[in-house]
């Protein structure tokens, strides 16, 4: 029995070393190269809320009221936020049977003095879903799923982006 527990151990020893040398680190909230920020666009959107909320999660950065937004070191241009629904698949007697759902969202990031920090950027994220008429309120329920799961990975894709910017 002693020698199974010694292979055992040796096992999880080796797994642990090889686990430490490959570098793997569990993902933790980006480091934001600045402490205050305004996020410029339409405040009620559901997309900019989350934006909001992530940013002030970090804890070292602090987003600004447009009544204070000359304070701000940096400013977050929202250019497009979209979310957009495409017929992509239509039945034999024409009825709808396939949607793709995309979330579009393109922003810049400036410095308090106009500087571009980050040139207009584009993330897109897309889904597909298929339809059926007499499932319509679950595919309805569905569908908003999608869309809060792509705004979320979009929220992510762009603190990802914010946290490389290098100089302010």
């Amino acid at each position: 029995m002693t020698r199974r527990r010694l292979v055992l151990a040796s096992a999880s020893a080796l797994g642990a070393a090889l686990l430490a040398g490959c570098g793997f680190e569990l993902r933790r909230a980006p480091e934001l190269p600045f402490s205050t920020v305004h996020l410029n666009g339409d405040v009620r959107s559901p997309l900019l809320i989350e934006l909001r909320r992530a940013i002030a999660s970090i804890g070292n950065v602090r987003v600004v009221d447009p009544a204070d937004a000359a304070t701000a070191q940096v400013i977050l241009d929202v250019l497009q936020n979209q979310r957009e629904r495409v017929v992509v698949g239509v039945g034999t007697a024409g009825q709808v049977r396939e949607f793709q759902l995309r979330v579009r969202f393109r922003f810049r990031l400036r410095s308090r003095t106009g500087e571009e920090l980050i040139g207009p950027t584009e993330l897109l994220q897309q889904r597909d879903i298929s339809y059926s008429e007499s499932a319509a309120l679950a595919k309805e329920a569905e569908e908003q799923l999608l869309y809060r799961d792509m705004q979320s990975d979009v929220v992510q894709q762009t603190l990802r982006r914010l946290a490389a910017v290098k100089s302010i």
